[in-house]
């Protein structure tokens, strides 16, 4: 009996992840940017896959569709038909010490030896090579890269994810078909978040899919984690536990500081960004916050510019590691952080 507990423990302890639970097995479906999903679904259709560049912010389904279309493409062949790497996932140690050889080791070992791996697929099909982070590779290493691609390119499709297409060479972009990316709206992760909430039978508050909904910024990935660390820690998903869990500025507090600067009660604003960095929060993520709740804050246009303005400003001068008093500065009414 003691053992059939502990083993029945340890697999409630062991909880799958759910952006990989729930992660879409078809291209069609995917959530958000229609076109890029189109462009895949036709490859899908014909089978002709081309070498295929992913371009956009973390979190808006790249990796998930490239899988997707792979598994579309090689069915049952799909295990041995691919091979999923993270471009930086050798990078750390040499990063420190040999910084112009990052991922060269990845191309050279790896990705070669997969390209001249023999599998058996479907006529008309290839093995496709997944390269997440592709944009953190030197140039050295996508130049390594472009040499596979040429000397594989009859048995061998090469797939690669990263958050900038400008940092991938131009003789590796000229071999690939471009497809882009963006952040999804509200309205696309609301809706594949409450196909996780029925499934999942997450007892919740609609305030809380806000503040979730908040979090993300348009990454379903931050979404679902968000998501589940808050129905793990808290068993109850509304916008008090959200912001625990996320560890963010508050919006109902963030968006006092903004009615306060309108209303002209400068000293009481600048006390609330006190408030918020003496409570942890770096600068960045208070500028940030700030932003978000100014951009959809209702108020005039002209005053948003100049809230985003000073927003920019601050922001500025919080990469460049100082503190906050640059956000809504007025000289002799801000406290002196």
């Amino acid at each position: 009996m003691a053992s059939s507990s502990s083993s029945s423990s340890a697999t409630q302890a062991y909880e799958i992840p759910w952006v990989e639970k729930y992660r879409p097995s078809k291209v069609a479906d995917i959530v958000g940017n229609e076109d890029a999903v189109s462009r895949l679904q036709v490859i899908a259709r014909d089978g002709n896959m081309p070498n295929l560049i992913l371009s956009g912010p973390p979190g808006t389904g790249k990796t998930t569709s490239i899988l997707a279309l792979a598994h579309e493409l090689l069915g049952p062949n799909f295990k041995e038909g691919v091979l999923e790497l993270n471009a930086s996932d050798e990078r750390y140690i040499t990063h420190i010490y040999f910084p112009s050889f990052r991922g060269i080791d990845v191309v050279r070992n790896k990705v070669k030896m997969f390209a001249q791996k023999k599998v058996t697929l479907p006529p008309g099909r290839h093995k496709v090579i997944i390269l997440d982070e592709a944009d953190s590779m030197t140039s050295g290493a996508q130049q390594a890269l472009r040499r596979t691609m040429e000397i594989y390119s009859n048995s061998t499709r090469f797939a690669l994810a990263c958050n900038t297409s400008s940092k991938i060479i131009e003789p590796i972009q000229s071999r690939c078909a471009l497809v882009r990316f963006s952040r999804l709206s509200d309205q696309e992760i609301l809706s594949r978040l409450m196909v996780v909430l029925e499934a999942e039978k997450v007892p919740y508050v609609p305030e809380g899919l806000e503040a979730i909904i908040f979090t993300a910024d348009g990454d379903m990935r931050q979404a679902l984690n968000n998501l589940q660390a808050t129905y793990s820690g808290f068993r109850f998903v509304n916008q008090e536990n959200v912001f625990k869990v996320c560890d963010q500025p508050h919006p109902l507090f963030v968006k006092n500081i903004v009615r306060n600067v309108l209303e002209g009660k400068f000293d009481d604003s600048c006390a609330g960004l006190k408030q918020l960095y003496d409570l942890g929060y770096s600068p960045t993520d208070i500028i940030t916050t700030l932003f978000r709740i100014i951009k959809n804050y209702e108020m005039a246009e002209y005053l948003k510019l100049e809230f985003m303005k000073v927003c920019l400003y601050g922001g500025i001068k919080a990469a460049c590691g100082e503190l906050v008093w640059g956000a809504f500065y007025l000289p002799g009414n801000c406290y002196d952080l």
